[in-house]
């Protein structure tokens, strides 16, 4: 049973490959286009605040050992509310992979292989998904631990390397559009640190409860930093992506890489570390919405549920008629969902569990008081 938990590494990893996933995609041309020569300065701000939610999730779940967000919510509202919060939990994870797996096959049908039918291409990854998550899912934590590490190494040889190509004089105004703009309206750009959703997730998971803290912090500290840097790159590199039609402003970033005459046509590379990690993404999202399927139902084996969620994204990924649709959904709906169900609803459910903990304790103690001196009376 041990054997099947994560190690703080293989946590802090798995926190970080959503952001990963989502930033290959439209993620920084949305900030880019909303907050130009601010981005950098929204994207720093954020990261403050996001530092601060993870921190308090930590302090909120700390008082329920080995119990994730969907146990905690048995104990606030019971077994119906338990299974509504799982339903919704589920449609978000479901939701954002089959939109995002519509968005990323079709930019890699525009860039390689435009006379493939799109079906074909997002069937292959999803049979190659659910072939993974039949192993351990051990098996897929091992290869986010080696794949994902490429991928952050990726976006330090991209900014480095397009060094000689920036213009930093791109950061000003500081302010961009305004300050209101920049810090107010700007406060929904903390869906970048999708990664957060997943750490209400975590506590069963991990062999050493006693890292939560340590895992919580370092993963959303490395997910600001891997966003300072895209965002840096791309800023410096660019005026700002208002539109655009490949795999994302970090893959046309990679075809300016100028690295000598044997390295050229890096682009290829980086797209396939990036495939690699999106089949990961892919793996943990069946993963934790298998799991939470299991807790509201109480079926004990997982491997009919693999096809069957499978089968699920694609038929929601073939919904939309084009990418326009799927990238709408990650510019103007996501942001949103994020908020509402990781921020609003998952932090209400953690302090009314504790605000009941405390009321619980409280009452014991009175209790106790009270039969102390019937005790002294006697």
């Amino acid at each position: 049973m041990q054997k099947s938990k994560l190690g703080t590494i293989e946590a802090i990893m798995l926190v970080l490959t959503i952001v990963v996933a989502h930033s290959v995609l439209s993620m920084p041309t949305n900030i880019l286009s909303s907050y130009k020569s601010a981005s950098i300065l929204n994207v720093v701000y954020i990261s403050i605040i996001a530092i601060g939610i993870a921190y308090l999730i930590y302090k909120l779940l700390k008082n329920f050992p080995s119990m994730d967000i969907i146990d905690i919510s048995e104990l606030v509202g019971g077994k119906v509310f338990k299974n509504i919060v799982g339903i919704v939990f589920i449609i978000y994870f479901i939701l954002t992979a089959s939109l995002m797996l519509r968005s990323f096959c079709e930019s890699i049908q525009i860039l390689y292989f435009p006379m493939t039918d799109i079906t074909f291409i997002m069937a292959l990854i999803i049979i190659a998904i659910c072939i993974a998550s039949r192993l351990e899912f051990t098996a897929t934590v091992k290869t986010n631990v080696i794949i994902l590490p490429i991928a952050l190494l990726g976006i330090l040889f991209l900014f480095f390397t397009n060094i000689n190509r920036f213009v930093p004089e791109r950061i000003f105004p500081i302010l961009g559009e305004g300050a209101f703009n920049t810090f107010v309206l700007g406060l929904t750009n903390i869906a970048s640190f999708g990664g957060i959703a997943y750490i209400y997730f975590l506590p069963p998971l991990l062999k050493d409860n006693t890292k939560f803290k340590k895992i919580t912090l370092i993963s959303i500290i490395a997910t600001a930093i891997y966003l300072v840097f895209t965002i840096a790159t791309l800023l410096f590199i660019f005026t700002f992506f208002t539109n655009v039609s490949e795999i994302s402003p970090l893959y046309t970033a990679t075809r300016y890489i100028e690295f000598g005459s044997f390295f050229q046509r890096l682009e290829s590379v980086f797209l396939l570390i990036w495939i690699l990690v999106f089949a990961c993404y892919l793996s943990i999202v069946c993963k934790f919405s298998i799991s939470i399927f299991q807790k509201i139902t109480g079926i004990t084996n997982k491997k009919p549920l693999i096809d069957i969620f499978g089968i699920l994204i694609l038929s929601i990924a073939l919904i939309p008629k084009n990418i326009a649709v799927s990238q709408s959904f990650e510019n103007k709906i996501y942001p949103y969902l994020m908020i509402g169900i990781v921020l609003i609803l998952g932090l209400g459910i953690l302090i009314f569990a504790n605000m009941a903990k405390k009321k619980q304790i409280h009452n014991s103690n009175t209790n106790n008081i009270y039969t102390r001196k019937e005790l002294q009376n006697e």
